[in-house]
């Protein structure tokens, strides 16, 4: 099966919502599905025997009737296949192994230590080994699906991933054909997308109700998934969602006073954290608890300004706030272009949604307009620190559903 979460056929699509309809609330009868999905009973009758022969599906007990025939019941069946998938947020890589029902077999992770291309790409390939190892019999698995930063080249099948040089915006552009790298060595089917998609993918699909079909998923402030009426907003090219600009002349064309960074410009994934926490400890005038963890300034992490903030740490809970006003005043910016129904703030900044989401909601609420801020609903990642590693398994699970 080749694996590919561009436009889906008319068939692709009736099979999709079929199975999608069973597996969010089966067991299930003909005559439920035809009202969830639109179609007629004899319609759905014909794309169910299919179902059956192929074992996806399973007839279940009968369920209690108003008179005549008991209607049978449809289930999904978990076990016609599993899919692995693979994610990397703030802090570390996440693997998990699920079946067609989305159920978590398997999950690991490694911490993170650097965005190194080299680094990210090698513990990618480890932690596919070490869970294809943990999973037998292995001809269940469907294909592996990986959510990861950069561009996705939806043509080429390929991640052009801009590596930072030093502490400056200039970046070596490096071009990972990392669909071939992990089909050839592990003799699997691989889907790649970006990591913002993903995350936004798997909380549509396993947390969020069904009506809920318009959302965005603000993963760390530098990326966006967006899903427009139920469906993957990837844009003509396969690159939407990037959410700030760049130029080399920014200092000469682009200075902006309101803020720093400016709302637009490119930031780093921490929202700028940890270097406002080492200008403040390196001014002496304020102790806190971030410095006791780190050592030294040099060692900061973003980590260790959660950590201080959990602990009631003001130094840590003002830098936290202070992020969650730019990170606000960006997602007010997108909030009025696509108007959402949902805004999932997610990357690794679910964990101090506490003190973080407030900040988003207020800055949302004053700078978006009346009618997209009352309408948007503004909450934490459900999966967190799986959220992107969620998304790209049941993204291969949904290529299953779709190309029966």
């Amino acid at each position: 099966m080749k694996l590919n979460a561009g436009l889906l056929s008319e068939r692709s699509r009736k099979n999709l919502a079929i199975l999608d309809a069973i597996r969010r609330a089966g067991p299930i009868s003909k005559a439920e599905i035809s009202k969830s999905v639109g179609l007629n009973v004899v319609t759905i009758s014909n794309y169910i025997d299919e179902l059956l022969r192929l074992n996806l599906v399973l007839e279940k007990d009968l369920d209690v009737s108003g008179g005549g025939r008991r209607p049978v019941l449809l289930g999904l069946n978990p076990e016609a296949g599993l899919s692995i998938g693979v994610g990397t947020n703030l802090f570390n890589t996440v693997a998990v192994s699920v079946d067609l029902s989305g159920k978590i077999f398997t999950h690991m992770k490694i911490d993170k230590k650097t965005n190194d291309v080299k680094e990210v790409v090698n513990s990618i390939l480890e932690i596919i080994r070490k869970t294809l190892d943990s999973i037998e019999p292995k001809d269940k698995i469907k294909g592996i699906g990986l959510g990861i930063a950069g561009i996705i080249d939806k043509e080429k099948d390929s991640v052009r991933w801009p590596q930072k040089l030093a502490d400056s915006y200039n970046y070596a552009t490096i071009t990972l054909p990392l669909k071939d790298i992990i089909e050839k060595e592990f003799g699997l089917p691989c889907l790649i997308e970006n990591d913002a998609t993903a995350a936004c993918f798997g909380e549509q699909w396993l947390t969020l109700s069904p009506e809920v079909k318009n959302v965005l998923f603000l993963f760390s402030g530098v990326g966006c998934g967006i899903m427009i009426n139920g469906d993957i907003y990837h844009g003509s090219t396969g690159c939407a969602g990037e959410i700030s600009i760049y130029s080399q002349a920014e200092d000469k064309d682009f200075n902006c006073a309101s803020g720093n960074p400016c709302f637009l410009k490119r930031w780093e994934a921490d929202l700028g954290m940890i270097e406002e926490a080492r200008r403040i400890l390196k001014s002496g005038r304020e102790s806190s608890k971030i410095l006791e963890k780190a050592g030294s300034l040099d060692n900061v992490t973003l980590r260790d300004i959660f950590d201080a903030a959990k602990a009631k740490d003001e130094v840590a809970i003002s830098i936290i706030k202070n992020a969650g006003r730019r990170l606000g005043i960006r997602a007010a910016y997108l909030v009025n272009i696509f108007n959402p129904q949902v805004l999932i703030i997610g990357g690794g900044m679910e964990e101090v949604s506490e003190i973080l989401l407030d900040v988003v909601r207020r800055a949302v609420s004053e700078w978006a307009f009346e009618e997209m801020a009352r309408e948007v609903k503004i909450i934490p990642s459900s999966l967190g620190e799986n959220a992107v590693a969620l998304g790209a398994a049941n993204l291969v699970i949904r290529q299953v559903f779709s190309q029966t």
